[in-house]
């Protein structure tokens, strides 16, 4: 009798919490295919977190008594210093990590621990721990955003006189400082950083209460839930609270801009580090070389983050597929948001702190900028607004620029090369003064207004950076 009592027993437990209604147990095919405790595994600690607040919560409201509160606590903070002293077993039969954590919380305290669901739903409780895990996540972006800005900002102070040509069109355009190049960057960033913190505003909202779409008849509050995990809000709809994966989109959104910006900085880096453009020296320790061409240096490290910014805009896309025919409310698709959330993370992360110690190993070489900086007629729109100051409308001076540009590369010449005959040839109004505006110290550093490549601006510029940062 005993015997058979407790073969009972052990077929309870092994089955699913869900299975009451099931007359039949879950195939193997179907339960590896639909566990996801392989990745979201990697939400324990917020599962935790938010099952000790959830008890809390149910104690204050008498709804489990404080020594079983107590027991609960006690048991999911065992579980914890398991997991992260790696004793605990995952196994693919709990299907998710808030089962893992249920199974082995009952195991450890009995059948108290069947009452920490209470008053919720997994559909609820996986909202708030990617919520909770989003909200740390953000902040260590954001502190690896605002480092790698401080050091652009330096970089552009020891950099102030460093002039290369800016392009367009891929096309050389016009002499620029390499500080202002740099704190292009930083501005980039800072927009990053600003969309990051909008995008912790509307993660940090408080779903737990929602239950499986509809709430829950059980007087739990809600308010104490919020406070004692940190929320500023909770949400106002428990239909969209369990549904919404809006949050998620924006993060990886957010994300995708932050690798773009990366991505277009290491094209820079690529271009300028081969033999045609010699601009910069990016260290050994970030390079590799070639099996089968000895001479080779490659900028693999800057290659690489441009390849996975692809990854990054593919996350989003794929979340935003799973999500475009959803009805309401909870549906098992939502499954999949995870895995691209967690890459998008990962590569972000990695990505900025390469990218980061990649810079620290940058030479720029100065002499081969500021070479670059004075050929291809850089200094042609300085001749024009020259005219212009002289009352000459702006398009005449245009057209007779570009003709003397024409002129030049016939003759084989620069414009600094021409007699000031040459000069009047094209227009009267040209007077010794023109050579002035032809060097390129004196045209780029005329480009002193708020915003412009100017030393004087770019000085300010970082100035202005540097006393926000106090």
């Amino acid at each position: 009798m005993r015997r058979s009592r407790y073969n009972t027993m052990m077929k309870e437990k092994k089955k699913k919490p869900w299975a009451g209604r099931f007359s039949e147990p879950t195939d193997a095919l179907v339960e590896a295919f639909t566990a996801s405790i392989h990745f979201d595994k990697r939400l324990y600690r917020y599962d935790i977190e938010g099952s000790i607040a959830h008890a809390r919560m149910l104690a204050r409201q008498k709804i489990i008594s404080r020594n079983e509160e107590k027991n609960i606590v006690a048991g999911l903070k065992a579980i914890l210093a398991d997991i992260e002293k790696g004793r605990f077993i995952f196994n693919a039969r709990d299907e998710d990590i808030h089962m893992a954590i249920e199974k082995a919380l009952v195991d450890r305290i009995g059948e108290t621990g069947g009452k920490l669901h209470t008053g919720r739903s997994r559909n609820d409780q996986v909202a708030l721990d990617i919520r909770l895990y989003l909200r740390d996540e953000i902040r260590i972006i954001g502190e690896m955003i605002a480092g790698l800005k401080s050091k652009l900002v330096d970089l552009a102070k020891s950099e102030i006189d460093t002039i290369l040509p800016g392009y367009t069109h891929m096309q050389r355009a016009q002499p620029v400082l390499l500080s202002h190049y740099l704190l292009a960057y930083r501005e980039m960033l800072e927009r990053d950083e600003q969309r990051l913190r909008e995008c912790h505003e509307r993660v940090n909202v408080m779903p737990l209460g929602a239950a499986a779409l509809a709430g829950t008849s059980l007087p739990i509050d809600r308010a104490c839930t919020a406070r004692l995990l940190g929320f500023k809000k909770m949400s106002e709809n428990s239909m969209d609270a369990v549904s919404d994966r809006d949050f998620v989109a924006e993060f990886i959104f957010v994300s995708s801009l932050i690798m773009m910006h990366l991505s277009r900085f290491c094209e820079d880096l690529v271009i300028w580090s081969t033999d045609e453009f010699q601009f910069v020296e990016i260290s050994d320790a970030y390079t590799t070389g070639s099996s089968i061409m000895p001479q080779k240096k490659n900028p693999d490290v800057a290659e690489l983050i441009r390849g996975k910014t692809g990854r990054v805009y593919g996350n989003l896309v794929a979340l935003l597929t799973v999500m475009k025919g959803l009805p309401m409310t909870y549906n098992r698709d939502m499954q999949e948001d995870k895995e691209p959330l967690f890459d998008s993370v990962d590569t972000v992360k990695s990505c900025l702190h390469v990218f980061c110690e990649m810079i620290k190993h940058t030479k720029f070489n100065r002499a081969r900028m500021l070479k670059a900086a004075s050929g291809g007629f850089s200094t042609a729109t300085d001749v024009a607004e020259h005219l212009v100051m002289k009352g000459i409308p702006f398009r005449e001076a245009h057209g007779v620029v570009g003709r003397l540009v024409a002129y030049c590369i016939e003759k084989g010449e620069d414009m600094q090369s021409l007699t000031l005959e040459e000069f009047r040839l094209f227009h009267r109004g040209f007077g010794d003064d023109v050579y002035t505006c032809l060097q390129v110290e004196n045209a780029l550093n005329s480009r002193s207004i708020p915003g412009g490549t100017g030393k004087d601006a770019v000085l300010k510029r970082i100035k202005s950076i540097r006393g926000k940062r106090k």
